[in-house]
């Protein structure tokens, strides 16, 4: 005969009490970290001496560096990449140092792993303008895009990345400083370490104090850089001494992502002189024209008619 509602008992108010004597207590313990079980990776999935395996093989031929790669480059599929730590944080990007290295052996190599960050916590600086010159050919994809959806987010993402991967292997092609892209894969730019080998990353420009000659030898190779650039129609689009790293006296440019085509954007020569004019503050501050020769120019004006010159743009 079943029991009235009087009968029943009644629950417990209050917060339930917690016993030590129970044998689980799931509520609590699943938020407590474990190790791997040992017998949770099996030969095929199991990564000595690393995070993951080398990635190298997931990319294809057109997402890695130009050919021949450099010798110092480890393309084994046995090699493993250990996260060592992160080098640099922005609005648009993390950029973390990976040792890439054949377990038990000596061969290996630093990388500087550049990963856009997830649509819900990306903030790219002043991206509209920058994407104008990069529709692309379905207009869903571009609505997209111009709507901020989150599959529109990615898109960007991806766009940026594979924009940045394409003027890396461009311009280190045509002999421009800068770090050998190794290899994209999705969001993910895996690029040469600028910096010593104990993991030292070199500085940026902004962070170093040089003058007299060693500030004259910058400019010279940062007018070269511009000059090459320029003559391949592109610009950096948003130049500074933050974006240019010094290793052993030399220039090293970084952050393409928003590289501009002078010819396709429709501020492309507004762009180029953007450029010109912030680094030519930043040097005349430093004190370059004090200590340059009579045939070296640091006038922002004249930088700029010589660079839309070799641009063709007069």
């Amino acid at each position: 005969m079943p029991r009235s509602a009087s009968s029943r008992p009644t629950p417990p108010r209050g917060k339930p009490r917690f016993d030590d004597d129970e044998s689980t207590y799931l509520k609590r313990d699943r938020h407590r970290p474990r190790l791997i079980a040992e017998d949770a990776r099996d030969a095929v999935d199991g990564v000595a001496d690393g995070d993951r395996w080398s990635t190298w093989d997931q990319s294809s031929p057109a997402e890695r560096g130009p050919v021949p790669h450099p010798d110092w480059l480890v393309t084994e599929l046995a090699a493993t990449d250990l996260e060592l730590g992160i080098l640099k944080t922005g609005k648009e990007a993390d950029v973390f140092l990976l040792r890439r290295g054949v377990p038990e052996t000596a061969r290996s190599c630093l990388l500087a792993a550049k990963r856009y960050r997830s649509a819900e916590h990306r903030q790219f600086h002043r991206d509209v303008e920058y994407l104008d010159g990069r529709r692309v050919r379905e207009s869903r994809i571009n609505r997209a895009m111009a709507n901020r959806t989150t599959v529109g987010r990615e898109l960007i993402a991806q766009q940026w990345a594979t924009a940045e991967f394409a003027a890396l292997c461009q311009l280190h092609l045509a002999g421009v400083p800068v770090p050998y892209p190794v290899q994209i894969l999705g969001t993910e730019i895996l690029l040469e370490f600028i910096g010593d080998p104990d993991g030292t990353a070199a500085p940026r420009l902004a962070e170093t104090r040089p003058s007299g000659d060693d500030l004259v030898a910058l400019w010279e190779q940062l007018v070269a850089m511009l000059r090459t650039m320029a003559r391949l129609g592109l610009a950096h689009g948003d130049l500074s001494a933050y974006n240019m790293l010094v290793h052993q006296g030399q220039l090293v440019l970084i952050d393409l992502p928003q590289v501009i085509d002078i010819i396709a954007h429709p501020r492309g020569a507004d762009f180029l002189e953007r450029d010109a004019a912030n680094v030519s503050r930043w040097f005349t501050a430093r004190g370059l024209r004090d200590h340059r020769p009579a045939s070296l120019t640091v006038d922002p004006a004249a930088l700029v008619a010589e660079l839309r010159y070799e641009a063709r743009l007069s």
